[in-house]
């Protein structure tokens, strides 16, 4: 097995990141949209190089993006996708009756954007507290009476909020533990800020799922770590956190939640679902590098069946669309080196998208009218984890014929 020389340490651990993981080339940051004046300008490409550590075995990219460059302006708004509106409900639902969270509670989520989840938990009378470092979502959240400190958490602005009394019962980080490339300083800033009787929980996708199902396109600048469970585990406990449950959700094409709470809490026993992840873990082969080194090969073969795919669609002169403008659909378009010859343009359902080109592809998003107007072939929907939901809000495209498309986890026509 040929080691990589590349000066590149772990995040976690400081091993040696001497084994490929995944080399999609050169990609633009996911959610660096275009205006019309920016055609003209010229983009900004960071390589978009995944390793994986044989310490601990963190999958992780090199840091090439700025976190505050990516995360001061920020275009995603989470409120847009009504399934994952109806997660935060539930979820909700389930801390309250769960752990009997009340108005003498303090509920702070770290990421918490426009307010999408700490709205319930205002709503049944709740204390609340948003962490969002990006001024533009900070301030729908703030427009809604989210109070929203505009910061970044670590282990400096995590002792501050300690140091002004901030203490939250329940801590929520929802897809945000791997956006951040610092993760002990800020694994350190969510210790500082969590009860020392509180519950901390944090759902992300879950490596085996991205592994399994060839997820490649959530790797992405914005993302520069991706975790299974085992190595969650070490990072927490490396900090005096225990995690105590783990549930799988079906979210993002497969994530998990965690429960953790500080290891001195003995209050909170651990569940027969945190050794039975780590055995299925093991069983898929995460506990072994040489597994791991498959995966680039697998990425290449399904490359060339979606090339092969758009190229025969384009030789039988119909016409293809793209539904979402989501930062995992700009990974994919970017890596096999689409553009509008072969996909038209995209829509969204989100007006702050409307308007502008994907980066790198420039490839143009409109409003989702623009399906019905231009009636397309194929729609490929590019939020491959909302494709029942947008199935059905777009199902009037079988009346001229036209079929949904996925590439995730391989080349899918829906006939039905």
């Amino acid at each position: 097995m040929e080691k990589l020389n590349n000066n590149l340490n772990c995040r976690f651990c400081g091993h040696p990141l001497d084994h490929d993981f995944i080399d999609l080339g050169v990609s633009p940051l996911s959610n660096s949209y275009l205006t019309e004046n920016d055609l003209q300008k010229v983009e900004r490409f960071y390589p978009l190089h995944a390793f994986v550590c044989n310490n601990c075995f963190l999958v992780q990219l090199g840091e090439y993006g700025n976190p505050k460059e990516i995360f001061s302006d920020y275009a995603y708004f989470s409120s847009y996708s009504t399934s994952w509106l109806e997660h935060a409900k539930n979820y909700t639902n389930s801390m309250i009756g769960r752990f009997g969270f009340d108005k003498n509670s303090k509920v702070i989520e770290i990421a918490s954007n426009d307010g999408y989840l700490l709205q319930y938990f205002k709503a049944k009378g709740i204390n609340v507290l948003g962490i969002e470092p990006a001024s533009n979502v900070a301030k729908v959240a703030v427009e809604k009476g989210i109070p929203t400190r505009e910061i970044f958490l670590d282990s400096s602005t995590g002792a501050q909020l300690n140091n002004e009394g901030v203490s939250a019962d329940l801590l929520i980080g929802n897809n945000v533990l791997a956006h951040n490339p610092n993760l002990n300083d800020f694994v350190i800033g969510m210790r500082s800020i969590l009860n020392e009787k509180g519950v901390l929980t944090m759902e992300f996708p879950h490596l085996l799922k991205l592994m399994k199902y060839k997820q490649f396109d959530t790797i992405y600048h914005e993302h520069f770590s991706y975790f299974s469970f085992a190595t969650v585990q070490t990072v927490f406990k490396n900090h005096g956190l225990f995690i105590f449950d783990v549930e799988e959700l079906p979210t993002h094409g497969g994530s998990i939640r965690i429960y953790a709470c500080h290891e001195s809490d003995k209050s909170k026993a651990k569940t027969d679902a945190v050794e039975l992840l780590l055995k299925k873990e093991k069983k898929y082969g995460l506990d072994n590098i040489d597994h791991y080194l498959t995966f680039k090969n697998q990425i290449i073969k399904l490359k060339n069946s979606i090339l092969n795919f758009l190229l025969k669609v384009a030789e039988e002169k119909k016409s293809v669309a793209a539904y979402g403008a989501p930062a995992k659909g700009n990974t994919l378009l970017n890596y096999c080196g689409i553009k509008s010859d072969l996909i038209n343009f995209t829509v969204d359902i989100s007006p702050h998208k409307q308007g502008l080109y994907l980066p790198g592809s420039r490839i143009p998003i409109y409003e989702p009218e623009r399906i019905r107007e231009e009636q397309p072939d194929y729609v490929v929907i590019l939020p491959w984890n909302l494709s029942t939901e947008i199935m059905e809000q777009m199902s009037y495209i079988r009346k001229w014929g036209g079929e949904f498309v996925t590439f995730i986890p391989e080349v899918r026509v829906h006939h039905e």
